[in-house]
């Protein structure tokens, strides 16, 4: 290769003076092989290296420790600079020798908060027997201002072997610990949520432990999650339709919206419902399966509520933000909603539960009672047979034998309609206020139907029955009623419908709503009560309290 070859490409050379004086000879053939620029002394030629690049760097061997620390800071500076985390120097005197971009762009405070920590475990290395083949790090958590960092520092020792300074290394978590905690208060609150079967809450009707669970779920949703419009609804698994259970901050129209679990055209709820996958929406104007609900909705959230790992209803919020929700949101309501999904759960059993008992209870008294009423039944019959000229004891012992009967009848018929529990009178009872009302009974189970309007006549009721809501409507408009008694969850027209047809067509006439499982599908009880809704029945419920939310109907001036 020829000389020329060479200095083509060794093209920069950084000279410090002290190496060669004044020597002419050698800078001529220096010179031949390269530009060179000369320097005098050490700072000179870092000065030079900050600024410029070079090919070569030619020093005297007294000026190369030095230098070359140098460089090598020069060259691992930019990597520290670039670095994502905070790292720092800090001397034997808690002094800050040097701090990376990363770190010096937090406030002051956090800053001395670090060096403080430093100048702490500095002390803590120096007054440890050196161990020169083990490395040393200290690690803590550290708290400043609203940050929380993982500080990990290690010791840097001298050439003599004492701790001359220490390095650390600071990454911050704030956001770890913070959804750490955010997660934490979620499951303390789905705790709270599921304990709906315990304390003060055993004393409590279906209907109020639903209305303890809204305002749990409420309170939740907006001090956890920070949702200010959301709600919540369960899936019917008969008709895969989605009822609401508790709507907060949207409007009425949400109500009557009818959304069922399908992946088309039930927006983004029903997706979320038949797949059982959370859909975080960051702009819903761009998303096809976005269904207006929110006035001025930009983004959106949903999670499926899942029990067992089945759906069975879903949690959604909305926002008039774009990517107001982020996978952190997504995270902690798919944990709440594990807890709501629970809770709705035991409410329902809460509710089979009472249902099952009160059947349970009748069996057990007709097994029970049935060896003593026989027995009453033979005394009668013996006394009868014993004194058959005596009228008086003919009497009274076919009244016995007449009212054995009327107990057998009652617990039998106990038995198989746990719904509805209490003794149906045998007589009618000409009750001033109920003689010769006119009563629409609607719910689509047979059996309950049929024993409220059984029992209605035996008060002295003119009643009529609807199979479902679309014949409870078609008898309201064709027909004048003094109350409507209808089921809020029914076939083609649900109970809050049937309340509107009501008030639509007759204002006078008073509407009391039942319900079978503590739910509140399509908010109807909500609704219809700021509406003038004359009262609510839980089932199961007794005969003296149908009776009694009749009465208060039907006495009660209308609104």
């Amino acid at each position: 290769m020829s000389d020329r070859s060479t200095a083509q490409r060794t093209r920069r050379i950084l000279l410090l003076s002290s190496l060669t004086g004044d020597d002419p000879e050698f800078l001529r053939v220096l010179k031949e092989q390269g530009t060179v620029r000369t320097v005098a002394n050490v700072g000179e030629a870092l000065a030079a290296l900050r600024s410029e690049t070079f090919d070569v760097v030619l020093t005297s061997a007294s000026d190369l420790p030095p230098l070359a620390r140098a460089a090598v800071r020069l060259q691992t500076e930019p990597i520290f600079e670039t670095l994502g985390h905070g790292v720092c120097l800090v001397d034997d005197e808690g002094r800050l020798v040097w701090a990376n971009r990363k770190l010096s762009s937090y406030p002051d405070e956090t800053v001395e908060a670090v060096r403080k920590a430093c100048a702490e475990l500095y002390h803590e290395f120096a007054a440890e027997p050196p161990q020169p083949d083990q490395p040393r790090s200290r690690r803590r958590d550290l708290s400043a201002g609203e940050f929380t960092f993982d500080l990990t520092v290690s010791p840097i020792c001298g050439p003599d072997g004492p701790v001359a300074r220490v390095v650390a290394l600071l990454v911050d978590v704030t956001a770890t610990r913070w959804l750490q905690r955010r997660i934490e208060a979620i499951e303390a609150a789905g705790r709270e949520l599921v304990r709906l079967d315990a304390d003060a809450v055993a004393e409590m009707d279906v209907g109020e432990r639903l209305q303890l669970l809204e305002d749990k779920i409420a309170r939740y949703s907006r001090e956890l999650l920070h949702f200010d419009h959301f709600c919540v609804r369960v899936l019917d698994k008969q008709t895969c339709r989605l009822d609401p259970v508790v709507i907060l901050g949207l409007p009425e129209e949400i109500d009557a919206l009818e959304l069922y679990a399908l992946k088309e055209g039930n927006g983004i709820t029903g997706y979320v419902a038949a797949t059982g996958r959370s859909y975080l929406c960051a702009d819903v104007t761009q998303d096809p399966h976005y269904l207006p609900g929110l006035e001025n909705a930009r983004s959106s959230l949903a999670v499926p509520l899942l029990l067992h790992d089945q759906v069975i209803g879903v949690l959604s919020a909305e926002s008039e933000r774009v990517k107001a929700f982020t996978e952190d949101d997504q995270r902690v309501a798919e944990i709440f909603g594990r807890s709501i999904a629970v809770a709705l759960h035991t409410l329902q059993l809460l509710a089979v539960e009472r249902h099952t008992t009160a059947g349970q209870i009748a069996s057990d008294a007709v097994a029970e009672l049935a060896t003593p009423l026989r027995s009453i039944l033979v005394q009668a019959n013996a006394l009868i047979e014993q004194y058959p000229d005596d009228d008086n004891v003919r009497q009274h012992s076919q009244a016995v034998v007449e009212g054995v009967e009327r107990v057998k009848q009652a617990l039998a018929a106990m038995s198989e309609q746990p719904a509805i529990s209490g003794l149906v009178p045998e007589q009618t009872c000409k009750d001033p206020l109920l003689c010769g009302k006119r009563i629409l009974v609607a719910d689509d189970e047979d059996i309950i139907r049929e024993t409220i309007a059984d029992m209605l006549s035996h008060n002295g009721v003119l009643t009529a029955t609807a199979r479902n809501g679309e014949e409870a409507v078609e008898l309201i408009r064709s027909q004048s009623f003094d109350l409507v008694l209808s089921d809020i969850k029914m076939p083609h027209k649900n109970g809050y419908e049937v309340f509107a047809v009501t008030r639509q067509v007759n204002s006078q006439c008073p509407v009391i709503l039942i319900t079978g499982f503590g739910y509140d599908p399509n908010h109807s009880i909500v609704r219809a009560s700021k509406e003038g809704l004359a009262g609510v029945l839980f089932k199961p419920f007794k005969v003296e309290k149908l009776l009694e939310e009749v009465r208060h109907a039907l006495g009660a001036p209308a609104n």
